[in-house]
């Protein structure tokens, strides 16, 4: 291990950086705003959420130590190479902080879309303790690592397992999200799930891309509902993407419904475009649940019985992307 970084002087710095991150210092409001300015999808709601759900469910000290309760960490540090995804706002940090609290020594391959914030966040924590210096470092290739953390679309999972897949690895593709409704959802619980599928514009695996209803249902009041984004239309980039789906199916006379924020269209598929929210019929609750479960599409399930609504952008420390668990990868090492 790094001289010096025992696990609770890292958790030391975890739980201070949690405090920063809420401090409405001028440094990290100015990292926020060269966030935003590098990649418009990244708004200031949008990173102000990211960052609360951070604090909240990650960097709390109780938290902290009860997760790590579960684990044996190695008595040894290695290598290891993280390539992040940029999809949403600090969408990598998951992993730097498995990687980091379990003492391994880490290569970051930052994404273009997202590298202002986990560059600045990387800063800091050695502006308060330098020897984070040795254990943490950027990089642009990942040469000789000992394991690799990789996520990415399903095209570069390819070029991942060829470049990786000769040490141990986790290596991710795309995710999405879906829910189940049934017809007996209020007004909140809509509210709630109006949040899953526009928050960060649709574009993280959490994000509901589609949602799975009981024949007959009636859209009406979900659409109402979902009035509540419609100010996501003002950002160019995304009323780009509503305008230029709507112009394909009015052209293909594709039968759609809108509430002027999103569009919904009928599609087996459960991967929708921005501005775009696919929907399917279903007779049997029990035997669609059972089989989304064991699709390698799926994130996470969204509905009564389920993840609860509004929820799908909370996840846990415990929640790890794709069903793996990290902090057991890297204890293993």
């Amino acid at each position: 291990m790094p001289a010096g970084l025992n696990l609770e002087k890292r958790i030391e710095l975890l739980c201070k950086l949690g405090v920063y991150l809420q401090s409405g210092e001028e440094s990290w409001a100015n990292a926020c705003t060269r966030a935003e300015r590098a990649n418009a999808w990244f708004t200031e709601d949008h990173i102000a959420r990211a960052t609360e759900n951070i604090v909240q469910q990650f960097l709390q000290p109780e938290q902290l130590h009860q997760w790590l309760a579960g684990y044996t960490l190695p008595a040894r540090a290695v290598t290891v190479g993280i390539v992040m995804a940029g999809n949403i706002p600090l969408v990598g940090f998951h992993d730097f902080l498995c990687g980091f609290v379990s003492g391994h020594n880490l290569m970051l391959k930052l994404s273009s879309k997202d590298e202002v914030l986990m560059a600045h966040i990387l800063s800091k924590l050695i502006e308060w303790e330098p020897l984070v210096f040795k254990q943490v470092k950027i990089a642009e290739r990942l040469n000789e690592c000992d394991a690799y953390i990789a996520t990415g679309s399903n095209n570069t999972s390819r070029y991942f397992h060829q470049y990786f897949g000769k040490k141990p690895n986790i290596i991710r593709s795309n995710r999405t999200s879906v829910a189940i409704l049934d017809g007996s959802e209020i007004d909140t619980q809509l509210e709630q799930l109006a949040d899953d599928v526009y928050l960060y514009y649709g574009l993280g695996c959490r994000n509901v891309t589609q949602v799975y209803v009981p024949r007959g249902y009636n859209f009406e009041q979900l659409l109402r509902v979902f009035n509540k984004h419609n100010n996501y239309a003002d950002l160019n980039k995304y009323k780009n993407n509503y305008d230029y789906h709507l112009a394909i199916y009015l052209l293909n006379r594709v039968p759609y419904m809108s509430n002027e924020s999103i569009l919904m269209v009928e599609n087996d598929l459960p991967f929708s475009a921005v501005s775009v929210l696919h929907y399917k019929y279903y007779d049997d609750k029990a035997a669609l649940a059972a089989g989304l479960s064991t699709n390698p599409d799926i994130q996470a399930i969204i509905g009564n019985g389920f993840v609860p609504f509004g929820t799908s952008q909370k996840p846990a420390l415990s929640d790890y992307a794709d069903g793996v668990d990290t902090m057991a990868f890297l204890c293993s090492l």
